[in-house]
């Protein structure tokens, strides 16, 4: 078994040799530990510190809408930067490992904050089967099994549905995002929910409007208590 492992890694050497594995951002070749980004990179993404202030911009943009905990958002997200390069990476071009390894990041990076709320379970921000077959994956539920993977908490991806597809929201008003959203989420087993502490989460939150619609639905359960956690804040 040792001899087949260590053929493989000298074969896997061999080809990176030739065609080396590239940081996504700086294009700068990746040494054996590191993972689509190189630690340069990962390093320099604009973190949010959001969580060190309860009553931060993406609480504030959710509070008096829904009834949440808490809320926050782990990077800055600006047009053109380095995290929409990584979030377009994963919601567009199918690199869904991009998502297990910023959720994974981001596991390390607030795992004293998470652990602190005491979260009974994660919810990723459901997509609808037509759009979840066109891109092969929902990369909300990715960023949570690459957080759960620090965490230890449980990954529930069936308590919440989306039930039909919304047209694209980065082109409307605040005002229609919020009303684009009603209606198009659906509870499966409240039991199964109920008297439990949520962490609802999302890869960029802009308007909120999603996130609420998530909330409000919810909040049908009996006991329930919602906390929200972004990757990224627009």
């Amino acid at each position: 078994m040792k001899k087949m492992q260590l053929t493989k890694r000298i074969l896997i050497n061999f080809i990176h040799l030739f065609f080396p594995r590239l940081c996504l951002l700086c294009r700068t070749p990746l040494i054996q530990e590191e993972k689509h980004i190189c630690l340069d990179c990962l390093c320099d993404l604009p973190l949010t510190n959001f969580h060190t202030n309860e009553n931060n911009p993406v609480f504030q943009l959710l509070t008096g809408k829904v009834d949440i905990v808490s809320a926050t958002a782990w990077l800055h997200y600006e047009k053109g930067a380095k995290v929409q390069r990584l979030v377009h990476s994963f919601k567009y071009y199918n690199n869904k490992n991009i998502a297990y390894q910023l959720g994974r990041q981001m596991g390390l990076s607030l795992h004293s904050y998470i652990i602190n709320q005491k979260i009974d379970c994660l919810i990723p921000v459901p997509l609808h089967k037509k759009r979840r077959r066109q891109r092969g994956y929902n990369q909300s539920e990715w960023i949570c099994k690459g957080l759960a993977s620090v965490i230890h908490i449980p990954v529930c991806t069936n308590g919440l549905q989306r039930k039909t597809a919304s047209d694209t929201q980065t082109k409307k008003s605040l005002y229609a995002r919020w009303t684009n959203v009603q209606q198009l989420f659906v509870l499966n087993d409240k039991q199964d929910l109920e008297g439990k502490h949520i962490l609802l989460i999302d890869d960029v939150v802009t308007s909120g409007s999603t996130l609420g619609m998530c909330v409000k639905t919810l909040q049908e359960v009996s006991g329930i208590k919602i906390s929200i956690l972004a990757l990224a804040a627009a």
